[in-house]
């Protein structure tokens, strides 16, 4: 049986959460078709899929920072991993990843832009690394 006690217990000092680290990956696309192959408009706040052979885990955040055609703005945009194509996949696909953007000013900023560089092309049927 626990002895009662009218004491407190001791309070530890208050610190600050860890920051969570996230992984930074850049990527610059100059090309309108690679823009194409790459955009992935069946996400709700749209998203890119990435090339890569690092190991990535599903809902994973991130930060991903994107220049586009020509342009010298860079796009800082937080994100998460929505997709995972292997190295070793049967589809013949390019292995890598896809980052739905955030649902925040940054994200939507991406999105549209985007949308715009790709216009009517978004109404094509060509494939694209995901579908």
């Amino acid at each position: 049986m626990a002895a009662e006690s009218d004491e407190e217990d001791p309070k530890l000092p208050e610190t600050p959460a860890a920051p969570v680290k996230r992984k930074v990956l850049s990527v610059t696309i100059n090309n309108k078709a690679i823009l194409y192959a790459a955009y992935m408009p069946f996400l709700k706040r749209g998203g890119l899929f990435i090339p890569t052979s690092k190991y990535f885990a599903m809902g994973e955040e991130i930060v991903l920072v994107v220049t586009l055609i020509n342009n010298d703005l860079k796009y800082t945009v937080n994100g998460k991993v929505v997709w995972i194509t292997p190295q070793d996949s049967h589809s013949n696909k390019a292995a890598g990843i896809g980052i739905e953007f955030s649902d925040d000013p940054e994200g939507e900023s991406l999105r549209k832009r985007i949308e715009e560089i790709l216009g009517l092309m978004l109404q094509s049927k060509d494939p694209t690394h995901t579908m």
